[in-house]
């Protein structure tokens, strides 16, 4: 157990200040404000923490954080162009980086009043990533967490996007396992203590395929349905897990009250 202990405490820290930029940026998510503001915003509270942002420059991306809307998937790059407006549903995917470990977390905000049918969307991912969360204990497969959270939105009606995956994260970014978000029952890799990692599933409202924006890094649906994710960076212990990226207002998916 001792072995990863220190990584633990490491990664509640950076875990921490991941979800307390959510909760900041809770307030001021709103209606006329661009995503460019909310990438500023993000940035400056976890250099103002003592973190740095990962996302900024990884891999040649020029922003602190990924802010994707309606049709995106993911990786949405902020931009003064785009203007949050009544309807809107969003995600903000956050990585903070503090004593050279990694915090990864996101959450959907929604702008003023948005259709129900985006509602339900919401609902079912986050729901969705808790049922791939509560079932973690050593023991058990890799394919399990996939196959709970598969299972679960189909039965909803939405569908599970293949191209992209939770991951192994701890002094690394993106690092092994790959965390399918769907799957069979016991396949793949034993989770064992010590591991760390994220769940991120991204739900479609219609059909799973996505493609990629000419920026390169903008992922969209295929038919342009809607899109939903959340995220949380987990850690496995003896007998079950811990959510490094927990909110510390108890924010979990909107509305944020």
């Amino acid at each position: 157990m001792s072995n990863y202990l220190e990584k633990f405490e490491k990664m509640r820290v950076a875990g921490k200040l991941a979800s307390q930029t959510l909760d900041m940026l809770t307030d001021n998510i709103k209606d006329g404000i661009s995503t460019a503001y909310i990438d500023k915003l993000g940035y400056e509270f976890i250099r103002d923490n003592g973190g740095y942002s990962a996302p900024l420059y990884y891999r040649g991306f020029k922003k602190s954080l990924c802010t994707s809307l309606n049709h995106v998937v993911c990786h949405g790059v902020p931009s003064e162009e785009r203007i949050l407006e009544e309807g809107d549903a969003i995600n903000v995917d956050v990585t903070a980086i503090i004593n050279e470990h990694y915090g990864d977390t996101s959450r959907m905000f929604c702008i003023g009043k948005t259709p129900v049918k985006l509602n339900n969307l919401i609902d079912a991912t986050y729901e969705s990533m808790m049922r791939g969360i509560k079932i973690l204990k050593p023991g058990i497969k890799l394919g399990d967490i996939g196959y709970e959270i598969q299972s679960y939105i189909e039965e909803k009606g939405f569908s599970v996007v293949r191209d992209f995956c939770g991951h192994g994260i701890s002094t690394t970014f993106h690092e092994p396992p790959n965390i399918l978000h769907y799957g069979s029952k016991n396949t793949g890799m034993e989770v064992k203590p010590g591991m760390t990692f994220t769940i991120e599933p991204m739900i479609n409202s219609g059909k799973f395929g996505v493609k990629m924006l000419n920026d390169g890094w903008t992922a969209v649906t295929k038919d342009k349905s809607l899109s939903a994710q959340f995220e949380h960076t987990i850690g496995i212990t003896e007998n079950g897990y811990e959510i490094f990226t927990e909110s510390a207002k108890g924010y979990s998916k909107p509305p944020y009250l």
